[in-house]
């Protein structure tokens, strides 16, 4: 039983929802977004709630169910409310800033790394804090992950770039001496 699947989704008002055929289109104002579902997973639409149901219970088919459910789910609350990653700098002369449509990152390198944005995503910094905000949930995780990948947080100072609240443990260093 897919309890994530069987959950129906409520529409909000600002949003428009329209099935044709297997392709299920979502549009708030400018912006629409659609999705090819699978062939096996039926989806029914009555008084702004969207129903997800599978035709038969084979495993592939009980996976995919809880997946579009949520793929549709995470599409309705990217178009009304949008996803936001943040991302803290930490080390001596690190920092970050926006330049037209690239993001350029001071992170202790011999050259200053530049970050060609996304069409659809939004940067937003502070010197050490990065804000990233969008509309597709994967693509903003995917942003985040990638301007991270250029420093990952080290265990022996914690310089780097971090996810805001993300712990890194310390580790102690080498003992001379003793």
């Amino acid at each position: 039983m897919s309890r994530i699947g069987n959950n129906p989704i409520p529409i909000p008002n600002e949003i428009k929802v329209s099935l044709e055929g297997s392709k299920l289109s979502i549009e708030s104002g400018e912006v629409s977004r659609s999705l090819s579902v699978y062939s096996n997973i039926d989806i029914k639409i009555k008084d702004d709630i969207i129903y997800v149901t599978r035709k038969n219970d084979s495993k592939f088919n009980k996976s995919m169910h809880g997946t579009t459910r949520q793929l549709i789910s995470n599409i309705i609350t990217g178009l009304s409310h949008g996803f936001t990653k943040e991302l803290e700098i930490i080390g001596v002369g690190y920092q970050a800033n926006v330049q037209g449509n690239r993001l350029k990152l001071q992170l202790g390198y011999s050259h200053d790394i530049y970050f060609d944005v996304p069409n659809d995503i939004q940067i937003i910094t502070e010197k050490t804090k990065i804000t990233v905000k969008g509309v597709d949930k994967q693509l903003v995780g995917a942003v985040a992950a990638k301007i991270r990948s250029f420093r990952k947080p080290e265990p022996y100072k914690g310089k780097g770039i971090r996810y805001k609240g993300e712990v890194v443990k310390i580790k102690q260093g080498k003992k001379v001496g003793e």
